[in-house]
């Protein structure tokens, strides 16, 4: 046997397996009071016999190996869906084992405390297996070192100051001379250049000089007329003091 005991628990789970399908068997060949001296069993008890002790075993690996995942709909599934079927498949084995010791003639106590220990033992190697299993899972991990390096950070050099440079002088700027530009001739209103051009030709028409001083014969015959009017009307008289 193995130094963890997983050797004693598989044979305790083998034997108590053998031993609970025999003894449902057995019990599937007990006849029922009153029967014929040739009577035998039907076949399907003698394979329901078979099913009971199974469906315990069966029931307890779903019920400790499977990896369920975490949450409350998968905990009720597990507990309320699987336990009722174990529940009912231990009863159902029970009976047949008890049933079988009272056929033989067993006292009370033993009839009652009997398929205990053949049901009992299965399940009890069973969880055995189990928690070597993990255990031994656990011891062959092999640990992580998960120190953290240390890591060597050099010194930082001094850091030299850097001298001062003088900025170099702005350069002289020398004077610029700004040179006015005379202010533009001032042109002769539109009035002045009707009354010289009167002035140099006064029998010319007024589109004549229109089209000379390009402007509109309107406006030289506006300004011409104010030309005449200044050049007929005489100066006012002045008086001298006696």
């Amino acid at each position: 046997m193995t130094k963890s005991g997983r050797g004693w628990a598989y044979a305790g789970a083998a034997l108590g397996g053998v031993v609970s399908v025999a003894a449902n068997v057995a019990h599937s060949f007990v006849p029922p009071a009153g029967s014929d001296a040739d009577w035998t069993p039907e076949v399907g008890a003698v394979a329901g016999a078979v099913f009971w002790p199974l469906a315990v075993f069966v029931a307890v690996e779903v019920l400790a190996r499977v990896a369920w995942p975490n949450g409350k709909r998968w905990a009720a599934l597990r507990f309320l869906g699987l336990l009722p079927v174990a529940a009912v498949a231990a009863l159902v084995s029970y009976r047949h084992l008890s049933g079988l010791l009272a056929h033989y003639g067993e006292d009370d106590l033993t009839v009652f405390l009997g398929p205990f220990a053949v049901d009992g033992l299965m399940v009890m190697a069973t969880g055995a297996l189990i928690a070597t299993g993990a255990r031994r899972t656990t011891a062959e991990t092999p640990p992580v070192d998960v120190r953290t390096p240390i890591v060597e950070i050099d010194p930082i050099p001094p850091i030299e100051q850097t001298p001062e440079v003088e900025a170099p002088a702005p350069p002289a700027v020398e004077p610029v001379q700004v040179v006015q530009k005379p202010a533009p001739k001032r042109q002769p209103s539109a009035a002045a250049r009707v009354a010289s051009a009167v002035a140099r030709s006064p029998k010319a028409s007024d589109a004549t000089i229109a089209a000379r001083l390009g402007l509109s014969e309107a406006t030289v015959k506006r300004h011409r007329r104010q030309a005449v009017d200044s050049v007929s009307t005489p100066p006012a008289p002045t008086l001298q003091a006696a």
